[in-house]
């Protein structure tokens, strides 16, 4: 017998409606002025290799707000698609790896960046960027998560890997993608979870995703020309880089662990050798851009099991292509909390 609904669903997201689509476009109409705007696009076509995917959800991250304001460091190419993160099913293949129907996710690689990204109806890429969902996971989880939530999981790693088991975790940047996720997966795991914000409104909400205490920026950096300070932290994720990073270098305890992924205090910071040598503090880097897909494939499946919170719903802002605009502006000044979803 026929299964009706599995027949016309194959049909549905094969079919291609006058091949348009909508996406949220960026332009660039002189130099240095980008206009951004909901727009009616050519849907995609395959080449060998390639993926067409029917987008379910997308997500927003501080690149994606960079791209849509025209920052050359992350886009060149206009005009653009931005979102650097896609859920969705598989509507149209030509790879050996991929089946029409089969849930995906991409993040990260070039995706979003130079080429057109996760916030259209529509996304193609190669095969090679391209993640089976895992199981006990859905879609929409996944874009949740997102980028933010790959950085977080591959942070954690980089702490459990290196010894860092038990004890006080400072996570900088608390309220945002990175630091949000981060909080919430460390105390999942048991970590006494010190969050640091400059959002002194939002105290209650890192305590209730998982955050045992609260420091305000304002009362961590500040000017210390001391070489190191007080042994406290077994281990430090740092999203915000700058002085922060430099003054949580000198907390951390002997043998203890920093890992670095995000640049929005600063790119550039001053510290000294000492915790390196007298305390053998280790300070890590975290890409989850170029990542290996085995790498990203394994970290996606802490994150649906040993990983998944319980606190993801209070993590997500539901939004449309339409909002994403508005969004954009709270990310780039700083006001946002937590993760935008994207729905399609």
């Amino acid at each position: 017998m026929i299964n009706h609904l599995s027949y016309n669903y194959q049909i549905n997201i094969n079919k291609k409606v006058e091949n348009k689509m909508k996406a949220f476009v960026v332009e660039k109409i002189e130099d240095k002025k980008f206009v951004a705007s909901v727009q009616e696009v050519e849907q995609p076509t395959l080449v060998e290799g390639e993926v067409l995917i029917k987008t379910s959800y997308s997500s927003l991250n501080y690149k994606d707000a960079l791209s849509s304001a025209g920052n050359p460091g992350v886009t060149r190419v206009f005009p653009h698609v931005t979102g650097i993160d896609v859920s969705g099913v598989v509507a149209e293949s030509k790879s050996s790896l991929f089946s029409v129907g089969d849930e995906v996710l991409i993040t990260g690689y070039d995706l979003g960046m130079n080429t057109d990204g996760g916030h259209s109806e529509f996304v193609k890429a190669p095969d090679t960027w391209i993640v089976k969902k895992p199981d006990n996971i859905s879609l929409r989880e996944l874009m949740i998560y997102g980028t933010a939530g790959l950085t977080s999981a591959l942070s954690v790693n980089e702490l459990l890997n290196n010894g860092v088991t038990n004890g006080e975790v400072l996570v900088t940047g608390a309220t945002g993608g990175v630091g949000s996720i981060s909080v919430a997966i460390l105390s999942k795991l048991g970590f006494e979870v010190i969050a640091l914000s400059g959002k002194e409104n939002q105290i209650d909400y890192l305590k209730e995703i998982g955050a045992k205490e609260v420091i305000l920026r304002k009362d961590f950096d500040i000017e210390n020309k001391k070489p190191m300070g007080k042994e406290r932290f077994s281990g430090v994720i740092d999203t915000v880089g700058g002085n922060i990073l430099a003054e949580a270098l000198k907390q951390i305890k002997y043998d203890g662990v920093a890992t670095c992924c995000g640049l929005t205090a600063s790119p550039v910071f001053n510290t000294n050798v000492f915790p390196f040598i007298l305390r053998g503090v280790r300070l890590i880097g975290i890409d989850s851009v170029e990542s290996s897909l085995v790498k990203k494939t394994q970290a996606w499946e802490k994150i649906a099991n040993e990983f998944k919170i319980d606190t993801l719903g209070k993590l997500a802002h539901e939004i449309s292509l339409d909002e994403i605009q508005q969004a954009y502006e709270k990310i780039l000044s700083a006001k946002a909390v937590g993760r935008y979803l994207v729905k399609l």
